[in-house]
């Protein structure tokens, strides 16, 4: 007999035959014998049937996979061993930190034994943890990175025959963000503040000019800064106005050379050094976004925060109402969607999916609506305000 069911005996004794867990027992193709409890009573009996017909059932076809005994730990290792040195570095430590969380709230033991009550007990505790700003929580968002995290792990560790299968891991709704993109009159007053400006230093030239154009390719080409931090004199040629993004820099995963637009080729040639690096920056990254913040200070402004609203947000700072690089990426796209095609604006941000073009196209048409042409009523007209 391939698989059955019954009680243990010592069990039966000790706690009744009503207390008494029902087992399904079965033979492996190499005579392994293997056991699972499947509960007291009735209920577990059934259990246990349930799973001894599907065991002599896959024994039989032939497509029983045996369950893994290795730990999450040992899984853990070899998945960062093999798996985590073909990526991005940033990417590889992201992954690690979930990894992290994941061990310290769901503490899982065996890999085999990680199902969907596992990664529901993660994310209750994960939403639960305190965010970075006062009095806020973590947010939808980081949850769904972790989940889309924790699953890649997984479907290896299901390629690896680990597991039987992959928990249907459902991601969180995330509340609709407002999006912010620096609007022209704003850009204008940035950039006539970049004398505000202390870093970075040691240049052969006024750290205003390196500002300058910095900010002014992240809105003429709709570059990332890790992109732009990242692009090498090597990389870009003055005389035939075209800079190359390689894919160890950017998230698209492939090198593409760009035209550039005069302008950027322009303020450019200004900031020309014996240094590798178009955009030296020897600092962490938060002090970037801090001499940021320093210059839209300098220009007075202030923006409406884009999270307001949001339970999971907790107590607005400075930053909610500043502008991030990112939104020079999404000017980028705002100001230009309407004037390309959805391909042409996919090629030149780099967008490997076109629904994400889209939502960038969306929005343009929402920010830029057709008011001179709507219909006036009569009496409006004839109040004057119209």
């Amino acid at each position: 007999m391939s698989a059955w069911v019954k009680q243990i005996a010592s069990q039966v004794k000790k706690h009744g035959e009503e207390k008494a867990s029902w087992y399904c027992f079965w033979t492996e193709p190499d005579g392994t014998r293997r056991k699972k409890s499947c509960g007291a009573g009735a209920k577990g009996q059934r259990l246990a049937d349930r799973m001894a017909e599907k065991r002599k059932a896959e024994l039989l076809l032939g497509s029983y996979k045996r369950e893994e005994r290795k730990t999450w730990k040992d899984f853990r290792v070899e998945y960062e061993r093999r798996v985590l040195p073909e990526m991005k570095p940033n990417s590889a430590a992201q992954i690690r930190y979930t990894l992290d969380r994941f061990e310290e709230l769901a503490k899982p033991k065996r890999i085999g034994d990680v199902n969907k009550r596992t990664v529901d007990t993660f994310i209750e505790k994960r939403r639960e943890q305190r965010g970075r700003k006062p009095n806020s929580k973590v947010t939808p968002s980081t949850v769904n990175r972790d989940l889309t995290n924790i699953r890649a792990a997984l479907n290896v560790a299901a390629e690896w025959g680990y597991i039987a299968a992959v928990p249907k891991i459902r991601l969180l709704k995330v509340p609709q963000r407002l999006p912010n993109f620096v609007t022209p009159e704003h850009f204008a007053d940035i950039f006539n503040n970049c004398d505000a400006a202390t870093a970075p230093k040691e240049l052969p030239f006024p750290q205003a000019n390196w500002w300058r154009a910095l900010l002014t390719m992240a809105q003429m080409t709709g570059w990332r800064i890790g992109e732009l931090l990242s692009l090498k004199w090597t990389d870009v040629d003055l005389e035939a106005g075209t800079a190359v993004t390689r894919y160890a820099d950017n998230k698209g995963g492939r090198s593409e050379r760009i035209a550039l637009h005069p302008v950027v080729v322009d303020q450019l040639r200004g900031i020309r050094s014996f240094d590798d690096r178009v955009f030296p920056w020897d600092k962490d990254r938060r002090s970037l976004y801090n001499e940021f913040a320093r210059i839209q200070d300098a220009a007075g402004i202030k923006i409406p925060c884009p999270d307001a609203g949001n339970p999971n947000h907790g107590e607005c700072t400075d930053a909610c109402n500043r502008y991030g690089f990112h939104d020079e990426r999404r000017a980028f796209a705002t100001l230009n969607a309407e004037h390309m095609t959805r391909e042409a604006l996919q090629a030149l941000m780099r967008h490997m999916d076109s629904a994400t073009t889209d939502r960038y196209i969306n929005y343009a048409r929402q920010v830029n609506p057709a008011v001179a042409n709507l219909h006036v009523p009569d009496v409006l007209k004839a109040s004057g305000t119209a």
